[in-house]
């Protein structure tokens, strides 16, 4: 925290790092907005071409898996004619199961079953044909259940329809999860006495959509409508599995959200949570081909490719990175470039910041050296040496009038202290002249009072004595007075001193 006061004071209090920091900061706005608005149509950019790849990749894979149950309803319907006319030859089953196997390496097995008592009263008619490690194998039951309680059988049988059935998923069925194609065989009133029904493993589906890898690590999805997996990479969800199966284990219910989207038949594009890790799944409904004639059951599929964030986003992360770092490295040369700079040009400045504070000391005669630069810094140069010109020159007259004043002030002292000197000599005069002249006048006084004592009896004589009396009284006063006069002066003089 001292740390960051420090350098902050000593940014404020250096011009040419204020400014640096100044520009870095406009700069360092500049980019910042200029990258967010381009990272913000990047972001958009890269998600729009994600989905668009996506979509390819959807369509691609929608294709691949509808190539493989087309090429396997195209098998079934080249055997299936063949059948019909020997439909009441049980012993051909086999030889037809058989061609069906042989002639479409997709396919796994081939059964045929028909109601009991169809051939012989109470009597029941299946042959199951299917590959076990690169041999054929022919059995008459698929699994531990009953045939006629077996799905692939009782669906056709019960509508009359051709049908894919959901994947048959019942380890105790069969070892591997399956899809079945099934097709009702026809007798005699369109009644419904039997099924072929022709079965593709699992495996192949997610073999060749693995082969078509969306991105890195992403993949491609194929859900039922009751969420069982159809294609995954992960062969062991294959078995039993339901994309609802990780959420009883725990999962965060963006997983129920998505799952739920794509098993409703809705096409979208949603994020969700797995395993602590952002993921997005692009998803829409499985979509057959129209091919003349085939039956174009709804199968109620959803295909969905899933793709975790860092492989959408992972090199937009990366250049976000990268060009923080170099953003970081820019800025950080920018300021020492603009530093330099802002010193270089700003040097100028330092010295005549010396000067001034020199001359704001006192030394007026401190020479503010001259300069060829013609912008402001040069022109404030310039007038700075006029003004510290004009300043000594303004100081050498004052020194030049103080001189004289203090001359003048020493001559007047010299004349006040002479004047003062007189002042003093004529005090002292006049005081030692009262001084000198009250005896004589207090005896003519004295000698007037007896003179008009012994000639009280002449009247002339005793009125001019009289007058001559009260001259001499105005005498005496006038004499006190010019004493008193003396004697204020002469304290004047002493409180002066």
């Amino acid at each position: 925290m001292h740390f960051v006061q420090h350098v902050l004071k000593t940014i404020t209090k250096t011009l040419s790092l204020r400014l640096s920091a100044i520009m870095l900061c406009a700069v360092a706005l500049l980019l910042t907005a200029t990258l967010a608005v381009t990272f913000i149509f990047s972001r958009q950019a890269m998600k729009k071409e994600a989905m668009n790849d996506a979509s390819h990749a959807l369509e691609t894979t929608s294709r691949h898996i509808d190539n493989i149950l087309l090429s396997v309803e195209q098998t079934a319907g080249n055997v299936y004619y063949d059948l019909m006319r020997h439909r009441d030859e049980p012993e051909t089953m086999e030889e037809f199961c058989t061609r069906v196997v042989t002639c479409n390496p997709y396919v796994t097995g081939c059964a045929t079953a028909f109601k009991p008592d169809y051939f012989k009263a109470g009597e029941s008619m299946m042959v199951y044909v299917y590959k076990d490690e690169g041999k054929l194998v022919t059995t008459h039951k698929f699994g531990v259940t009953p045939y006629t309680e077996q799905p692939w059988y009782v669906e056709p049988v019960t509508t009359g329809r051709v049908c894919w059935l959901e994947p048959l998923k019942n380890k105790s069925d069969w070892k591997f999860p399956l899809v079945t194609f099934c097709l009702p065989i026809y007798g005699e009133g369109r009644t419904c006495v039997g099924v072929l029904g022709i079965d593709v493993p699992l495996v192949h589906f997610t073999k060749i959509v693995n082969d078509a890898k969306p991105s890195p690590n992403g993949y491609i999805t194929l859900l039922s409508d009751d969420g069982s997996y159809i294609v995954h990479p992960n062969y062991d969800k294959l078995y039993r599995q339901t994309v609802f199966t990780q959420i009883e284990h725990g999962a965060d219910p963006s997983v129920r959200e998505a799952a739920e989207a794509m098993i409703s038949g809705e096409s979208g594009f949603k994020p969700f949570i797995l395993d602590h890790q952002k993921w997005y799944v692009m998803y829409k409904p499985f979509q057959r081909q129209a091919v003349p004639g085939r039956v174009m059951e709804e199968l109620k599929w959803s295909v969905g490719v899933v793709y975790p964030e860092q492989d959408i986003f992972g090199a937009y992360n990366r250049l976000l990175y990268y060009l923080l770092a170099i953003i970081i490295v820019g800025l950080l040369v920018f300021f020492i470039l603009c530093r330099w700079v802002t010193h270089r040009q700003l040097l100028p400045l330092e010295g005549l910041t010396d000067s001034v504070r020199r001359i704001a000391q006192g030394n007026y005669d401190e020479t503010i050296p001259d300069t060829n630069r013609q912008d402001e810094i040069g022109q404030l140069q310039r007038n700075f040496q006029q003004m510290q010109q004009s300043l000594a020159a303004y100081i050498g007259e004052q020194e030049e009038l103080s001189a004289n004043l203090q001359a003048r002030h020493k001559e007047l002292e010299v004349a006040y202290r002479q004047a003062k000197e007189a002042d003093r000599m004529k005090t002292a005069f006049l005081h030692n002249m009262t001084n000198q002249m009250v005896p004589p006048s207090n005896q003519i006084s004295d000698f007037v009072k007896r003179l008009c004592q012994g000639l009280a009896g002449t009247a002339e004589t005793g009125r001019l004595a009289k007058d001559i009396e009260k001259q001499s009284k105005v005498i005496v006063e006038l004499l006190d007075d010019m004493i008193q006069t003396a004697d204020d002066e002469k304290g004047k003089e002493v409180d002066d001193e």
